[in-house]
Formats: structure tokens, sequence, C-alpha cells
């Protein structure tokens, strides 16, 4: 019996000093699965089981700790990465590319981002953009990038607490807030809390320069004669004898409008305008677009109005996120100069004085210079109405967009400008057309109408929306 005993307690041993030398030798010994419990219901107990001595737990190495990122099924969720799959920010992505910045915003950190969307990047002066993308400018355009990042995480609860946040490029960011609007500088913020892994980006509608890159060396002319975008309106300011005044001290608030703005004027009438014996008239209309002193974003927006130049006042509106002098948009708000603040606009203003004493424009003329109607004006002449619709009517029409005929089926449009099928175009555009003045009152009274082509169209009012027919 003893020798038995004796047997047992050398294989034991030997057994353990066997299985020691299999793990010292990096042959771990078979471990048998932990057995599961089958009751699911059983609650599991979040107390430890027993904590293993210091020593016996090895500290992890760069060869045996995983990395988050390195998980193939995990969806990187980073600014960088959240920005890329939105679609809404190519032009801040490529510029995060070209600044040498990606790795900086797929860090740790955790970053607040004031997004400018590409339709933000797009108000850029022209050119702006692809100087600021060249490899030569890459500080400058890091700069601009990092202007727009705060540390740290910064919900919209907590910016719309603060008046200013420091960011990574070193200024501060001023942050203003005004009812439901807020501003961050001189852009306002139309999308927010948008989370990703290291941080939150907030979406701004204009791109923010930092205040050493503000600094203005230009004047007011000399600044439009620098962007490009206003070889007509600097053009006008010499006519009218005007560069002196707004070379001089000011400060000015001139609201700009762009070529284009011009050439939306009725045909003949710049050339009109730049004649001498209209230096008078010409004159009015620019002073109409300055303000005396310098009016900020939050000038406008606070004030509903200002007094111009000219003695008339403008009115100031927001629109979507957008500001509006009159009915003109504000498409590039307050670029500085060395005596005063340029807004870009893409209407031109007119005075009372002139609106008052201009002849009233017919409808063909009407489509015509609004800009939107360059197809219905081409058919109108196609189908042989223009005189008919230059007459005295009146005349109620409902005119179609130049996006409303290209919604038309492929080859349609050129088809029906054929001499061969004037009368069939002439059908479609006398349909559009109503005997007399309907104003808007009018209209939403009306279930049908009878047209100068013959038949009648439906009118309906449903949710607020007028619907001739089908549009």
């Amino acid at each position: 019996m003893y020798r038995f005993k004796l047997i047992s307690l050398i294989v034991t041993v030997v057994l353990i000093l066997s299985a020691c030398s299999q793990t010292v030798s990096g042959n771990p010994p078979t471990v048998a699965p932990v057995a599961m419990p089958t009751d699911t219901k059983a609650p599991l107990s979040m107390a430890p089981t027993s904590v293993p001595a210091a020593s016996e737990t090895p500290a992890p190495t760069a060869m045996n700790t995983i990395s988050p990122t390195s998980n193939p099924t995990q969806v990187p969720n980073t600014i960088v990465d959240v920005a890329i799959a939105s679609g809404k920010f190519k032009t801040l992505v490529a510029a995060i590319q070209a600044a040498g910045l990606v790795d900086a915003l797929k860090g740790n950190g955790p970053f607040t981002v004031f997004a400018p969307t590409d339709d933000a990047f797009a108000k850029l002066p022209k050119g702006t953009l692809e100087n600021l993308l060249k490899p030569e400018n890459k500080a400058m355009l890091a700069s601009i990038l990092l202007y727009h990042v705060v540390p740290g995480q910064l919900m919209a609860a907590d910016v719309v607490n603060l008046k200013q946040a420091t960011t990574l490029d070193g200024p501060a960011i001023n942050i203003k807030v005004s009812g439901s609007t807020v501003m961050v500088n001189n852009a306002n913020v139309v999308a927010t809390d948008i989370s990703a892994s290291n941080g939150v980006i907030h979406v701004i509608d204009t791109v923010l320069l930092p205040p050493e890159m503000m600094a203005p060396n230009k004047n007011i002319v000399d600044t439009a004669v620098a962007n490009g975008s206003f070889k007509t309106l600097v053009s006008a300011i010499q006519a009218a004898g005007l560069v002196d005044t707004l070379k001089g001290k000011g400060p000015f608030t001139v609201f700009a409008p762009t070529d284009a703005a011009f050439n939306a004027l009725p045909a003949g009438t710049l050339t009109s305008l730049l004649k001498p014996e209209n230096k008078q008239k010409l004159t009015d209309i620019l002073t109409y677009h300055v303000v005396s002193g310098n009016l900020s974003p939050v000038d406008l927006y606070t004030n509903q109005q200002a007094q111009t130049v000219e003695s008339e006042n403008i009115k100031f509106t927001v629109k979507n996120g957008s500001f509006y002098v009159n009915d003109a948009q504000v498409v590039l708000a307050a670029i500085p100069t060395t005596n005063g603040i340029i807004y870009v606009i893409n209407q031109v203003l007119l005075p009372q004085k002139i609106t008052a004493n201009a002849p009233a424009m017919d409808i063909v003329d009407t489509a015509g210079a609004d800009g939107r109607f360059k197809t219905l004006v081409a058919a109108i002449q196609a189908a042989g109405l223009t005189d008919t619709l230059k007459g005295p009517g009146p005349f109620t029409v409902f005119a179609p967009t130049d996006e409303a005929f290209a919604k038309l089926p492929a080859g349609t449009l050129a088809s029906l400008m054929m001499p061969a099928n004037q009368q069939k175009l002439t059908d479609i555009l006398t349909y559009h057309v109503i005997a007399g003045k309907l104003m808007a009152a009018d209209v939403v009274k009306l279930s049908s109408a009878k047209t100068v082509e013959g038949k009648s169209v439906t009118i309906t009012v449903s949710n607020g929306k007028v619907y001739v027919n089908n549009a």
C-alpha cells in the first residue's frame, strides 16, 4: 500500500514537472474550455473573481497589443472620415490633404471643427482657392484650416454659451448668438453636432480667415480692381467720378454687384447709364450701394435697414441662412479694405427715384431681364409671339423657367423650335397665357382659368402651394 502511494506521488511530480517544462519551452498545456452556464436567465456577476499578482500579468508589448483601428470589421469614423463620407466637404478634404493635416485630424483629439461646405469655399474670390492649394502656400493653407479647429469637444449647447474660442492656429474666433442664429466670425452655423470618434463637426457657410490674413492693404476701389469680378462696377465708378471718394478715408460699406449682376440689367441699360449725360443717374445708383461706416454681418442681422450715401434706405433680411439687401443676395460677406468693407451681391440695387421714373417693362422685356427665362424668350421669338406679348394686353403668363424646359424629353424642344412646328409651339405657349391681369390673390380663388390657346388650366392650392395643372 505504501509502495503504491509512493509510485503515485512520483508519477504526479513527473507530470507536473513535464507540464512546467512544456510551458517554459513555449508549448503551453492544453486548457479545457470553460463551460458556460446553460441558464441564460441567471444574472452575470460584475464582481471581479481573483486578481493576479502584478508579477503574474505580463506588460503588453507592441507585438501583443492590437490597435482598435487594425480591426478589419471596424469602420473608421474620425473627423476626416466623416467629412469624406458626407460628400459636402470635398474641397475641405482636398485642402486638408494638401496642407498635410490628415493624420493630425485623424488623431485622438478630441477636436471641434467648424467645417466650411463646398459652397462656402466657392464663395472665395476667384483664384483664391487654386492659389492656396499650391505647394508653396502649404503653410498658409494649414494656418487657415487650423483656424477652423478648436481643441476639445464643444457640442452646440457648449458653443452657444461662449463668446470666443481659441483655435489650434492660435487666434480666437468670435461667437455671436442672436435668436436662433449662431455666427462664428462672419460665418453662419448651418448644421451642428455631427459626431466623430475624435470630436464633433459644426457646419458653416463661409470660410474663416485668420486675423493676420484679414489685414487689408488696399482701399475699396483697388480691392475691387484686384478681385477681377467687378470690372463693370469699376468702370461705372470711374464714369461717375467717384474714384477719389471711394479711395478716401471713409470708412464705407459697399454692396458691390458683380459683372454678372450688371449683365442681368435690361438690354441697353448699362450702355445708357455710362453716357456722360446720365452721370447723375449713374451716381445715384452707385451711391445707393454705399453706406457710411463699417457694417459687420452682425450689424446686418440686427438692423433692418441703413441709410445710403444716396439718402434712401436699403433693407436687410435673412432668408434660409443668407443675407439679402433689398432683393439682392449677399454671396460673399465682409471683405475688409483699408477704408471699409465690401459685400458682394448678385443684383444691382436701384433707388426709388430711379425706378419711379423708369418706364414699366412689358412681359417679354421683363422675362429677358430676369435671366431665368432665356428658353421661354427664344420660344416666344420662334413662335412669332413677341409683338403680341409686347402689346397692351393685359396678360397673365405662367412662365416656365429654363430648368422647366430642360425637363422635357430629349429632342422635344429642338423639334418645337423648327419652323415646321411653329403652330404647335404657339399652341403650347398660348396655353401658358391668360387674358387679363390676375395677381396671386386672384389666382388662389380660382379652380380653373381659360387660356388664350382656348383650353382651360386647373388651379389648386395645397399645403400653402399653388399648382397650375401639375406645375
